[in-house]
């Protein structure tokens, strides 16, 4: 979404969805950072909801193919950009920072930890892939509904859109990119060390709560990378859905002191 109208132009930001996430998760920050003056940039992943990829050859989503599609689609924005990456996108975000990080002037990561996600979570990707092995991504969809409301990492029956949009997202979406990406997400190693070596200044956004990375592992994170930190007051693992008028407004407020 370009600036506002009348809005002074204050620089662009390339936005990435988590695990079964999509573009669509950031809806709703995308008019409030417009009236703060920056361009915003929400892509699909590889083989996320309407971005094309191979169903079932999984090396083609490997962390570091994706992170390479990231440096690619912030040289064809054509100017150095606010990277933000939610969740599994955060994971994928620091991997292009660390490949490149010259294309970025900042780097936010939101809702997003330092490695592995915690053992709950674990179990929970580790039932959906051993599900999509075995079932069609219509059958998976119908085993979750009869289930009830999810709480896994970004899980598709939560996010933006109604019950038949998010739907159609899971349908499109690659189950060769959830295969690797859920495997990638139960053994990432922690590269903090690495990333806090990169001169980037950085942002650790979160809601309150989250069972994904417990909020005192993002805390100690941001220490790590001498991150600024945000805390989304009623907020959990999703803060640009559930909360997006004071997430967009920390993001800007972030971006405003890192202007060049």
């Amino acid at each position: 979404m370009p600036a506002a109208d009348g809005a002074q132009a204050r620089g662009i930001a390339l936005m990435l969805p988590g695990f079964t996430g999509s573009k669509e998760d950031f809806n709703q920050v995308h008019a409030t950072l417009a009236r703060r003056g920056y361009r915003t940039v929400a892509v699909d992943g590889r083989g996320q909801h309407e971005s094309d990829g191979p169903a079932e050859d999984e090396s083609a989503y490997e962390q570091g193919e994706l992170a390479r599609d990231v440096l690619a689609q912030a040289e064809a924005l054509g100017a150095r950009v606010h990277l933000v990456g939610h969740s599994l996108g955060g994971q994928i975000a620091r991997s292009a920072a660390l490949l490149d990080h010259s294309p970025f002037r900042t780097l936010t990561l939101v809702a997003s930890g330092p490695a592995r996600i915690s053992a709950s979570q674990e179990a929970r990707v580790t039932l959906l892939r051993e599900a999509l092995a075995v079932m069609t991504m219509p059958e998976v969809w119908e085993a979750i509904q009869a289930m009830g409301p999810p709480e896994e990492v970004g899980g598709p029956a939560r996010g933006p859109g109604t019950q038949e949009q998010l739907r159609r997202r899971w349908l499109s979406t690659k189950p060769a990119q959830l295969l690797a990406t859920g495997r990638q997400l139960c053994s990432e190693p922690d590269r903090i060390g690495e990333l806090a070596a990169l001169p980037l200044p950085f942002h650790v956004l979160s809601g309150a709560r989250d069972d994904t990375w417990p909020l005192a592992i993002l805390d100690e994170m941001a220490q790590r990378l001498g991150a600024h930190r945000t805390v989304v007051p009623g907020a959990e693992h999703s803060p640009n859905v559930d909360r997006p008028l004071p997430t967009a407004d920390a993001l800007a407020d972030f971006w405003d002191r890192h202007p060049h």
